[in-house]
């Protein structure tokens, strides 16, 4: 169970009774529901008001948390695309050309299920090899067409099956990330839940990088590092902790551009205003970026992701020194 889902529950009651008030109406009802309303918002933010990496791992899985279809939705248009031309579709990876403000521009998304049957044919936004070589075929066509590309990441990682690495996994992330570094048209990519390892980073080396404020973006899930780290999963709290993927982190480290603030309480409290203000951030950034030449954009990209991992200078030779 997801821990923030189990915090939630604590104040479903006084949510109940709050909308009981309200709907049965009285004399005395606006002092009671004044009340109520105090108890709650103090509870919420005793709650949700200093969440730990850990906590803001489950907030960014949280099963009410926008997908990248509520988004989609709002931009003006979206025609789907399909298939990577060698072996099937991927529905794991959404993709199309779409319009924005008008602008028309190469729309690449993960997307997860909202339950069990939608996740399980969407592989939970595990996106396979021919997901990643459909979107590195568009990302292609997009810089040809000099269409901006605009992703949404939101994966726990790349599919892990057998089948995935018999079709050359690792090769087809590859794809996409040389595709992006020499696109040239703007690239603007948005963390929009998870953003887990090499799978998240096939959307995510672009020219401003967005963040919501409780999604994560790291090398392992914590999961899976504990593993790693320890041989036991159940550290996966402790994992959280060092793995810095905390959006705080993130933009003190220059890996992220953006930091955009939720709700309180998380994302899906107010699903149509919070998608709306990321719709918005994108616009923003699409408007600063598409006044680049083509040659302006690949070169700052590359100093950009040249900068990230350093960690000392040698100010005799001037040399950073990368950490690995």
């Amino acid at each position: 169970m997801n821990l923030i889902v189990e915090r939630e529950k604590s104040f479903e009651g006084l949510e109940q009774r709050i909308q009981e008030l309200r709907s049965r109406g009285g004399a005395d009802a606006g002092a009671q529901i004044q009340r109520l309303e105090s108890s709650y918002e103090e509870l919420r933010r005793e709650i949700f008001g200093n969440l730990t990496p850990w906590e803001r791992v489950n907030m960014a899985r949280h099963p009410r948390r926008p997908l990248a279809n509520d988004y989609i939705a709002l931009f003006d248009q979206f025609d789907e695309l399909h298939g990577d031309r060698h072996f099937r579709d991927d529905p794991a990876l959404v993709a199309g050309f779409s319009k924005l403000r008008g602008r028309r521009l190469m729309l690449i998304a993960q997307q997860k299920g909202r339950d069990v049957k939608e996740n399980i044919r969407r592989n939970f936004g595990m996106v396979s090899p021919e997901g990643y070589r459909k979107a590195s075929r568009l990302m292609t066509l997009a810089s040809r067409l000099r269409l901006p590309i605009v992703t949404l990441v939101d994966t726990p990682g790349a599919d892990p099956g057998i089948g995935s690495e018999e079709r050359a996994q690792s090769e087809a992330i590859a794809g996409c990330l040389t595709a992006l570094s020499k696109a040239g048209v703007p690239v603007v990519a948005t963390i929009i839940g998870e953003g887990g390892s090499g799978g998240a980073l096939a959307l995510a080396l672009a020219d401003w990088v967005i963040m919501p404020q409780h999604s994560i973006y790291s090398v392992a899930s914590p999961e899976g590092c504990a593993s790693i780290l320890w041989g036991d999963a159940s550290r996966a709290a402790e994992a959280a902790e060092r793995l810095c993927l905390t959006s705080n982190d993130l933009e003190r480290f220059g890996i992220v551009d953006e930091v955009i603030a939720e709700p309180l309480g998380g994302a899906h409290r107010d699903t149509p205003a919070f998608t709306a203000t990321v719709i918005e951030e994108i616009d923003a950034a699409l408007r600063r970026l598409e006044v680049q030449s083509p040659e302006q954009l690949r070169e700052r990209r590359y100093e950009k992701y040249r900068r990230i991992g350093s960690w000392q200078e040698d100010a005799r030779r001037g040399i950073a020194s990368a950490a690995t």
